[in-house]
C-alpha cells in the first residue's frame, strides 16, 4: 500500500450504503463536503493547528458566530459540539468540537473523544447535512497519541454514520502521511478484530 501519494483514499462502504473515507495528505479547509469539523478550543476563539487554519480560511464571520454562541452558553465543554456557517470556506458549515487534552480527563479520554465524533455527526444529522469531513481530533497540541485516537475515531464515526438518518458520508481528512498511516493501521486492526465489518473496502489515489 503506497500511502505516500497525495490524496490517497481508502473508502469503506458500511451498512445502509453509508460511506467512510480516510484521505490524505490533505487540507481540510479545501474540503467540499457540506460541513467540516473544527478541532476547537473551549473558548471557540480560534487557535493553532486545524482551528487556526479554519478561521483564517473561513474569515471573520465564523469567529463572530462563535462569540455569539459563547455569549449564550459559555465555554464549550470537551466532547460537545456546536454549528456555525462556513464563511469563505467551500463547506457550507463548520461543526466545532472540543477534544480531550490527553491525560486530563480522569481516565475518560477515549469516552470524551468518542463523544466528539458522535456529537458532531448528531448535529450534522439534526441539520440534514449529508456529508462532513473530520480532522484527527486531539492528536496535535492536545497530545492524544495518534494510534490510540485513530481507533477511537474510526469506531465512533462509523457507528454514528450508520445510525444517522441524514448523514450519508463521513471523511477523515488527514494532514500528513504519518497520520494517514496511523489511521490506516487502526482501520486494519479494527477490521481484523471484527470490530468494524464494512461491506466493501476500496483504496487508491484520487
Amino acid at each position: 500500500m503506497n500511502t505516500g501519494l497525495p490524496d490517497f483514499v481508502i473508502r469503506l462502504t458500511l451498512e445502509r450504503g453509508k460511506l467512510l473515507d480516510l484521505q490524505g495528505p490533505a487540507d481540510i479547509t479545501k474540503e467540499t463536503t457540506e460541513a467540516i469539523v473544527n478541532a476547537a478550543n473551549s473558548s471557540l476563539l480560534g487557535g493553532g493547528g486545524v482551528d487556526g487554519a479554519i478561521h483564517r480560511a473561513g474569515g471573520p464571520s465564523i469567529l463572530k458566530e462563535c462569540q455569539s454562541i459563547v455569549a449564550k452558553i459559555g465555554r464549550l465543554a470537551p466532547g460537545k459540539a456546536v454549528l456555525t456557517t462556513g464563511g469563505r470556506l467551500p463547506a457550507n458549515y463548520v461543526i466545532h468540537t472540543v477534544g480531550p487534552i490527553y491525560g486530563r480527563s480522569g481516565g475518560k479520554d477515549a469516552e470524551v473523544l468518542t463523544s466528539c465524533y458522535r456529537e458532531s455527526i448528531r448535529i450534522a444529522d439534526d441539520h440534514a447535512i449529508r456529508s462532513l469531513s473530520f480532522p484527527s481530533i486531539s492528536t496535535g497540541a492536545f497530545g492524544y497519541p495518534v494510534h490510540e485516537a485513530a481507533e477511537v475515531a474510526i469506531a465512533a464515526a462509523s457507528a454514528a454514520v450508520v445510525s444517522a438518518a441524514h448523514v450519508q458520508h463521513a471523511r477523515f481528512v488527514l494532514f500528513d502521511v504519518a497520520t494517514l498511516k496511523a489511521y490506516t493501521r487502526a482501520l486494519e486492526k479494527l477490521h481484523q478484530a471484527g470490530t468494524l465489518s464494512p461491506v466493501n473496502i476500496e483504496e487508491g489515489s484520487l
